[in-house]
């Protein structure tokens, strides 16, 4: 597999993993549990859906390289198969525990927050360490994605600590959230011929190498949100690779149908 090709995959599953966060976030638009949450996530998904939108345009230019065909940002994100997405199986995750079959069920905010607590944690490390990129486009779109990351970041740390450190209720949930989720995070600190790659050509860092910066950032304010990191677990999620949970082909179903329906259409 030439080098082209590795650089290509590692940029999807960047663009990918936003793009299906994002979309997932957008699901509470007109259902947040106050006004002002619903008007944050709605932006906090555009944020997330802009960074995709900048990396599927630049996965196109080294498609393009690679093969000689011509994709655009729509190609990535509505016409192509469950298999060849590659994000992290944590955010296709419904906003609900581990026995909700669609995203029909009833959604639990401390679901939505703890993951995009433990996502944004990892990728303000990421970001940061690919604004040294050999890859002066992926660096720019790193650049601009921090201060976006920092506030997503912001947003979830305080409600958080706000969940684990008020009622009974609100610690039990967010707790069960946590206990729900951790699990997913191996993902992003396994190792493979990818990022191997990437980083001998000094495109970006192997994510092993942030594990221990981002268990710190986490570990420190779930100490303040009186919560307990989950111990680690042995099984690591594949969704980078391709293979999802059950609950990624209700996601891109929905994503994806009106255009399907209406190929090429403008609006």
């Amino acid at each position: 597999m030439s080098i082209t090709s590795q650089h290509l995959q590692y940029v999807l599953r960047l663009a990918d993993t936003a793009l299906i966060l994002g979309q997932r976030n957008t699901e509470w638009c007109g259902h947040g549990p106050i006004l002002e949450e619903d008007i944050a996530l709605s932006n906090m998904s555009l944020d997330l859906i802009g960074q995709a939108r900048l990396l599927y345009t630049h996965a196109a230019e080294l498609e393009q390289q690679l093969t000689g065909k011509q994709r655009s940002e729509d190609d990535y994100a509505y016409f192509r198969a469950e298999r060849e997405f590659a994000n992290y199986t944590l955010v296709e995750l419904p906003h609900c525990g581990p026995l909700a079959g669609t995203a029909q069920a009833e959604k639990d905010y401390a679901v939505t927050i703890a993951r995009n607590f433990l996502y944004s944690t990892l990728m303000l490390h990421l970001w940061s360490a690919l604004t040294a990129s050999t890859d002066a486009q992926l660096a720019a779109i790193a650049a601009k994605s921090i201060k976006e990351t920092q506030y997503h970041v912001h947003h979830a740390s305080e409600w958080l600590i706000r969940f684990g450190d008020g009622t009974d209720e609100s610690h039990r949930r967010a707790q069960a959230a946590l206990d729900y989720l951790i699990p997913y995070t191996r993902e992003f600190f396994s190792a493979d011929e990818v990022e191997d790659a990437i980083a001998a050509a000094g495109i970006g860092p192997r994510t092993a190498e942030l594990e221990a910066a981002w268990l710190a950032d986490v570990s420190a304010t779930l100490d303040e949100a009186t919560l307990i990191l989950p111990e680690p677990v042995k099984h690591v999620t594949t969704g980078k690779h391709g293979e999802h949970s059950e609950h990624m082909g209700f996601v891109l179903a929905e994503m994806q149908s009106l255009a399907r329906q209406h190929p090429g259409a403008n609006w």
